[in-house]
């Protein structure tokens, strides 16, 4: 018989690993969150110091290198130690913090990339007026509405489940989330769902209207013109946008689903790990070797570094 419980420490299901794999695999998590590390805070370092970089696409860099840091610093270190434990064990409040990072990563990761596809629009189809529409000020201003929004939603999220009591103490995930921390409860979650749907009906909604929108247009624009020079920049500018954003997207979207189906555990902690580390690695790569102004400055970087003096 189930009853409410008072203990602060829940238990995390995490992933059956055959012993043999463990040190494989924690190696391989924390190689991944050395890169993410190193990557994220050096384009951070470098977009920081350098006065030519501060220009409104870097501060969307900075924003997406900031939410990738936080995200996976909640994150991966607690999963790599409990891999390697005997004993997966969070206190609630622990697991609280861990769901509202998380949650907010995944919102504002949605939020910052519909920012970033304005940026482009207004790039690619208005050059000539793009330093007066993007100003520096327009840009902290989106920016932060954009985190204001996600955290907003996300406080009511989190909030919803804060008031339920307990009759569970296991996390039936490798991490704590929203979903799961619910279903520690025996009340009724109805309000927990119906929030919970329009939370994702919302951003998703948002961010896949926003970036549908700006992309038509930009492909109308290129239609009209037929500039061989302009089909060259939009390609090169949204190609790498386009193909973060559909990764994030559907890792996303998997993770929601497979929700609905608890045979498939596994498959959607995976899916939800590499919702916050392959986009976390890769934007300081791609975009930053897409960004001619920020590729020249790491490469005049590693040159000051190799060449002796």
């Amino acid at each position: 018989m189930e009853s409410n419980m008072t203990s602060d420490i829940l238990k995390i299901q995490g992933f059956d690993i055959s012993p043999k794999f463990i040190y494989p695999l924690f190696f391989l998590l924390l190689f991944v969150y050395f890169t993410l590390l190193c990557s994220n805070i050096g384009v951070l370092v470098l977009i920081i110091t350098e006065k030519s970089l501060h220009q409104p696409m870097y501060i969307l860099f900075c924003n997406l290198s900031i939410n990738d840091l936080v995200g996976n610093t909640v994150l991966l270190p607690r999963l790599m130690a409990h891999i390697i434990s005997t004993e997966r064990l969070i206190t609630y409040n622990q697991c609280m913090v861990q769901a509202f990072h998380s949650h907010t990563f995944g919102s504002a990761s949605h939020m910052i990339l519909i920012i970033m596809a304005i940026d482009r629009y207004v790039a690619i189809c208005h050059p000539l007026r793009y330093s007066s529409i993007m100003t520096t000020k327009a840009v902290f201003a989106l920016s932060a509405t954009a985190w204001a929004v996600s955290l907003l939603l996300v406080s009511v999220l989190i909030g919803l489940t804060v008031r339920l009591s307990r009759c569970r103490s296991v996390i039936q995930n490798a991490y704590c989330d929203n979903a799961s921390l619910f279903k520690l409860s025996c009340e009724d979650v109805s309000i927990n769902n119906i929030y919970g749907l329009f939370f994702t009906v919302l951003l998703f909604g948002c961010s896949m209207g926003g970036i549908a929108v700006t992309y038509f247009r930009i492909a109308v624009i290129c239609w009209i013109r037929k500039n061989k020079e302009l089909n060259n920049r939009a390609l090169q500018t949204c190609a790498s946008h386009l193909v973060l954003y559909l990764i994030m997207l559907w890792s996303g979207f998997l993770t929601i689903i497979l929700h609905r189906f608890p045979n498939y555990p596994d498959l959607r902690k995976i899916a939800y790990i590499l919702f916050h580390v392959v986009p976390a690695n890769l934007n300081p790569v791609i975009y930053g070797m897409q960004s001619r102004s920020l590729r020249d400055k790491i490469i005049q970087i590693l040159q000051r570094k190799v060449t002796p003096t």
